[in-house]
């Protein structure tokens, strides 16, 4: 006689099995106990618990875990990204614009949901129509993964992302991961459930994450910068004198 399991119980033992867990190994990544045999034949249901560490660490789709979706995996919009604190301006009641300095950044991702540390920065109000409308942050470009757009020590003033699947691969952004904050391009990879980071520096390789690791996305609308470009100015100088050269020796030519 055959014995007819429910879905996810059947959907739990894939998902093992497409991990090439054992019973064993796979309860010990869901802190189960000694064995997923007892779920795996539908004799001990799966808890809340489980399923949030199956989103988690597999981002499997509950939905789909129990029957009720074709897509087993989360799709990367499904991530919040969106700030975790605010601040108000006390007079005007108006969103603050926080600034984040290098130094700062460094432990912006370990304190993202504390209150108290955003008291911290820097913060003010832009009188700018512009700003109103949205969520900005201000944040310090640290190393020279950008040039030429952005030069270290720059500032770029960025407004909040509601998800990622609105990211353009044209514009830039500062994203927020939960080790660090990096400014980069962002192309989406839904195939492989990844997110490519780009430098706009030639010399620095991408960097490929997982949706799951994305905290917050602000994306770069202005930027502040201190320093005058010297080497910039030069190139355009010597263009200018190549062409100067190409044209007076068109003119021997004709000559």
């Amino acid at each position: 006689m055959k014995v007819s399991y429910p879905i996810e119980a059947k959907r739990f033992k894939e998902i093992r099995q497409s991990l090439n867990f054992t019973q064993t190994q796979f309860a010990e990544e869901l802190a189960l106990g000694n064995s997923t045999a007892d779920i795996e034949r539908g004799k001990t249901r799966i808890t809340g618990e489980t399923v949030a560490l199956l989103m988690q660490k597999y981002q499997i789709n509950p939905m789909w875990l129990y029957g009720k979706s074709h897509d087993k995996h989360i799709k990367i919009s499904a991530f919040n990204v969106m700030p975790k604190v605010v601040t108000l301006d006390n007079d005007t009641e108006h969103e603050n614009m926080l600034m984040v300095s290098q130094k700062a950044a460094a432990g912006y991702p370990s304190n993202i949901q504390d209150a108290s540390w955003y008291k911290k920065l820097p913060a003010f109000n832009m009188p700018i129509p512009q700003f109103r409308n949205a969520t900005y942050r201000g944040f310090q470009v640290e190393g020279d993964s950008m040039l030429p757009n952005l030069y270290p020590g720059d500032w770029v003033l960025a407004k909040s992302l509601e998800d990622i699947s609105s990211a353009s691969s044209h514009k830039m952004y500062v994203v927020v991961l939960d080790d660090s904050v990096l400014v980069k391009k962002i192309s989406l990879n839904p195939n492989r459930d990844e997110i490519v980071l780009i430098s706009t520096n030639e010399n620095y390789p991408p960097i490929f994450v997982e949706p799951e690791r994305v905290l917050e996305i602000w994306e770069v609308t202005s930027k502040l910068t201190f320093s005058l470009d010297a080497n910039a100015e030069n190139s355009v100088l010597r263009k200018l004198e190549h062409s100067m050269e190409e044209l007076k020796s068109q003119l021997k030519a004709i000559q």
